[in-house]
């Protein structure tokens, strides 16, 4: 068994509930791994650490645990996915300014971000596997497997209430 640490974001059914009643639910489920964040009205973070077999095993569980002590709750983050260089630059003990010339060309094949802005941001998964294999860099297999899972999460997350012909079609122009 191995250790996830995990952000999860849901969108309550009836944003005006009072926290503590979930919270109570949650225990009731035997929840008891993750500290609740109510910062936002109508969201609920969740903080997870949770031991399982693997980082999907891990997540799933998790988002089951919350849809039953909360009914109608819905997903719509999972973290650590996106990131910016400080994120990035935080996890692999590296600078920010070092992350910055290896991201803005100095480096070949480094991924490409989602969103090209200020700030840019990328998916954790690819930018880890960048350093894994072009930078021989050691990266922690959980936060690997966390990241990978996470991302095909939002992922998912971001095509649900889509056109899937039609996502099916534009994958094609891809492939």
């Amino acid at each position: 068994m191995q250790e996830f640490d995990f952000v999860l974001k849901f969108k309550l059914p009836d944003p005006a509930a009072p926290s503590a009643d979930f919270i109570e639910a949650l225990g009731e489920v035997g929840c008891t791994d993750a500290l609740v964040g109510t910062g936002q009205m109508g969201l609920v973070a969740f903080d997870f650490t949770r031991e399982a077999a693997s980082a999907h095993d891990a997540v799933t569980s998790a988002i089951k645990d919350v849809q039953t002590a909360i009914p109608g709750a819905n997903l719509v983050e999972a973290a650590p996915d996106i990131v910016g260089l400080s994120e990035v630059a935080d996890l692999l003990g590296y600078s920010r300014q070092y992350l910055r010339k290896i991201a803005c060309g100095s480096a070949l094949g480094f991924p490409s971000p989602i969103h090209e802005g200020k700030p840019s941001i990328w998916h954790l998964a690819p930018v880890l596997g960048w350093f894994m294999t072009s930078r021989q860099r050691d990266v922690d297999s959980a936060l690997m497997d966390l990241a990978r899972v996470n991302m095909h999460l939002n992922l998912v997350i971001s095509e649900v209430g889509s056109d899937a012909a039609e996502i099916d079609g534009l994958r094609a122009l891809l492939t």
